[in-house]
């Protein structure tokens, strides 16, 4: 697995109605988490990472929670972490047989 941090572009895809898959939407997390090779190219990552963090600022706030949340979750990272430095807070999504984010724990970290 390699670790990456923004700007880096992940371009999400979707499957189109023949079965291929076609971009959708390209993102920069703030960290994602890479574990298959072959998503990797020189523009960034084709396809859901294994893992992604957002650290939310006052500005991406709705974005990180709400809209990233239901992108990733579609794409299928299969684990999405929520960073909240305000509140030394992070909220942990795993993604479950069903394709669904299921709340895994919100953890308290003083020295965040």
């Amino acid at each position: 697995c390699r670790m990456y941090h923004a700007p880096f572009d992940v371009r999400l895809t979707c499957s189109t109605s023949n079965g291929d898959a076609s971009i959708e939407t390209v993102v920069q997390p703030d960290i994602c988490v890479v574990c298959d090779p072959q998503k990797l190219d020189d523009r960034g990552c084709l396809g859901a990472p294994d893992w992604i963090i957002e650290i939310l600022s006052p500005g991406s706030f709705t974005r990180d929670t709400k809209e990233k949340f239901d992108l990733y979750e579609e794409a299928g990272v299969r684990e999405y972490w929520v960073v909240e430095p305000g509140q030394k807070n992070i909220i942990v999504y795993l993604l479950d047989e069903s394709g669904r984010y299921q709340l895994r724990g919100e953890f308290y970290t003083p020295g965040l």
